[in-house]
Formats: structure tokens, sequence, C-alpha cells
């Protein structure tokens, strides 16, 4: 039995379930959010030109972007600086291209492209299903889950590939086109489908963002339940973590304030994306006023010091030669800071103290991530934020297996722990 308290990774279970894709992610988190007293705050309308003062905890907002959410609290004080916990609400995937119908030799097919770095073997033979949004008619937003399997990238058999053991490149465009029923593909068939699903009408539906979707449940791994294992990990850990600090949040010096961002995965270069003016803008809009009040702005952002947590490389035990080898980091043990010279992520010695006084604060373990230097390694949204808003930013997150992957694996004890360091981050 596990030995300790689940309830974090219980809820976390829960949020993945909720969260198919960015966009479910961010009407999951506003969900939570308003339970907690949070307000929705539309960005094409007027905002407070005051924060409302309260005697007994900060007021919450939040907004949401294509994806992508911001929310903070803020008690009408005049405040020094943010504490930004930032993290993503996307995964690699494979999206569904806008005319997807398509099929040969008596199967019905999708047609997908491949969206971030996706590991392809990962996702063949696997139940899959649809999950996104479809536009409207009107510009309104509807949100669709198929929540049973319909979806399936079959492998090619053994017996027809002697070398499959061997290793195998796969064809994005040829080799990797989901399969879903029988007969000749009929132009429009899937997304009349997908809008009955949705119970809208096909002709009123002028945009969709369509993806496919792991169905494996959440699930608890080990003798002591001590291994926890689900799609998306990546980053919805970051994501969860960040919305239980800041309802917890609720008496701070500075503003808390949690960015989690759409299309991290594939370079973040969207309106709503980390190298978007978004949280720039939002930031700007707390500290208000009627006039541009650059001084004030920069006063704050120069008091101001942003933590990005993303999942990151625990020592993979068939191939501990991969790894750093004076930093093992291996799930358990606490989050990681991630350290790289070539600031691949945002953690000079400033950033390193940041990190320790808030896991100090949490009074929780940590430990240390490097990359090879013969192994580059990926990237955050760390580096950019920092240098959309030339603010301090160190690089966090949290160790898994099969990063990527339809499904990844970390510590069950993990997740929560990550929830500390974002509450220390945001309290000390």
């Amino acid at each position: 039995m596990p030995r300790f308290d689940r309830s974090h990774t219980d809820d976390l279970a829960a949020f993945i379930k909720a969260s198919p894709t960015p966009h479910h992610a961010c009407a999951e988190a506003g969900r939570r959010l308003e339970a907690a007293g949070f307000q929705r705050l539309d960005e094409a309308a007027a905002w407070p030109e005051e924060w409302p003062l309260t005697e007994t905890k900060s007021s919450g907002y939040y907004t949401v972007r294509d994806g992508s959410i911001i929310a903070w609290r803020v008690d009408g004080r005049d405040f020094d600086g943010f504490r930004i916990f930032g993290a993503h609400t996307d995964t690699p995937t494979f999206k569904v291209k806008p005319r997807p119908d398509t099929g040969a030799a008596g199967w019905k097919q999708i047609a997908v492209e491949v969206y971030g770095g996706v590991p392809h073997q990962t996702w063949l033979d696997r139940d899959l299903s649809v999950a996104g949004r479809l536009v409207m008619r009107d510009g309104s937003e509807v949100l669709v889950h198929v929540d049973r399997p319909l979806l399936r990238i079959p492998r090619l058999a053994i017996h027809l590939d002697r070398g499959a053991n061997e290793g195998q490149k796969l064809n994005a465009q040829s080799q990797l086109t989901p399969i879903w029923g029988l007969g000749e593909p009929r132009d429009g068939e899937f997304l009349e489908f997908i809008a009955a699903e949705a119970g809208v009408d096909a002709a009123d539906v002028f945009g969709h963002d369509l993806f496919a979707v792991a169905l494996d449940e959440p699930a608890y791994l080990g003798k002591d339940e001590e291994l926890f294992a689900a799609w998306r990990l990546d980053n919805l850990t970051s994501t969860h973590a960040g919305i239980a600090a800041i309802i917890a949040a609720d008496e701070t010096d500075d503003v808390p304030v949690l960015a989690s961002f759409n299309y991290e995965e594939v370079g973040s270069m969207t309106y709503s994306g980390a190298q978007s003016p978004f949280l720039e803008s939002v930031l700007r809009r707390i500290i208000g006023g009627v006039d541009d009040r650059y001084e004030r702005y920069a006063q704050v952002i120069a008091a101001s010091a942003m933590m990005s947590s993303d999942t990151g490389n625990a020592i993979h035990p068939n191939y501990p030669e991969k790894h750093e080898p004076g930093h093992r980091p291996i799930p358990g043990k606490g989050p990681m800071i991630k350290v790289s010279a070539n600031q691949r992520y945002a953690s000079g010695a400033e950033e390193q103290a940041l990190f320790r006084r808030s896991a100090e604060a949490a009074g929780i373990p940590w430990q240390t991530y490097v990359n090879r230097n013969d192994i580059p390694g990926g990237t955050t949204i760390g580096p950019i934020s920092g240098t959309q808003l030339g603010m301090l930013t160190v690089d966090v997150g949290l160790p898994i297996l099969s990063m990527h992957s339809a499904r990844e694996l970390c510590g069950a004890e993990d997740p929560g722990l990550l929830a500390d360091l974002a509450l220390g981050l945001f309290t000390h």
C-alpha cells in the first residue's frame, strides 16, 4: 500500500482525465478556480481600475486565450512584484488535418499531422480517441471529447517485417494514419460524426482543432504503488500543481500568478504561446493605471521572479550512459532544478538561490538535472518567458520516464511535492 497521502495525485489523475487537450485543460482549470472563488475576465472587456480589497483573503482572477490560461491573486494593496509559476497545457500527439477523410484498401482512415516530438512507436496498436474544439459560424467555441475507442494506428505484423525488433523508422505521412472503419471514405463524414458527438450542426462548424487522445486510465504501479503512469504528465503535472498552489496562496506579499501556455511543444510562436505578449499584457493590466506607467511596470518586473516548471528526464535504468554521470535524478526524491550553461534552461546562480529558497520554504527534498555535454536535450518556456519579460527565471520540473510517450511515468509522491514547491515560490 502507498506510504504517503496520495490525495494530490488522485486529484491529478482526475484533472488529466478531464483535460485531453489544452482547451479542455483550460476549461477544467477554470472550473476549479471558479469553485475556489476566482472570477474569469474577458481580455476584450474593461478590467477593474483598482482591485478590490477584502478583509479575509485576496481576490482571484483568471483569463484564457486559445488553450493558454493565466490566473492571479491580488488584494488591492500596493505590491512590489510578481511570483509567477509557468507551465504548458499541450502534449505531443497527432492533430487531425482540415480535410480528414482518407483511406486505402477498403479501410476508412483519418488524416493526421504529427504535433510536437512524438515517439511514433508508443502510439501503435493503442485504442485512441479524438478530442478538441469546434469553432462555430458565430465565433463561439464548443469542446468535444469522444471518450471511447475510435482510432487505431496498426503495427505491421512481425511476419511481414522480420526486422521489426531491429528498429523501424516510420514514415509520418504514410505509416501513421489511423484507421476508424471499413469501406470507402466519404468527404465530410468524420466531421459530421464529431459535430454530432458535440451536439451541433456540421454546417455551422467553421474551424476545428482536433487531436488523437490516448485512452489508458491513469494508474499507480508497483508493489507499494510508488509510481504513477498516465498520458500528459508532460506537462499537466505542472499546470495542476500551479492551480493547487494558487488556490492555496491567499496570503502573500507579492502577486502570485499561474501562467500555463499552449503550443510549447511546437516552439511557442503563436499569439497565445510563451513568445506572445499574452503574459506581459496581463501583468501590465494587473498593475493598472490610465497611462502607460512604464516606470512602475519596470520597477515591478525588476522585483519579480518566475519559476518555469516542466518535466525532465529521470535516469533510465536501462540506459544510464545517456545521462550526465554526476546528476542522476530519480522519482521519489522531489522536484529538480534544471541547469544549462547554454541557457536551454534558465538557471544561473540567482535562479538556483530562488529555487532553493522556495524548496526550503516548502520543506521538500530536491534534485539537480544537467544534460550530458554531448546530448543537448530539450528546452522549456523558461528562457522564452524570461527573455520576453526581462525577468529572473528558474527552470524546474519532475523527473519522469518515457517523456512524450503515450504513457509516461513518474514518482507517485512527486506531483504533490511540485505543488508544495509552487506554493513555496508564492509565499516565501
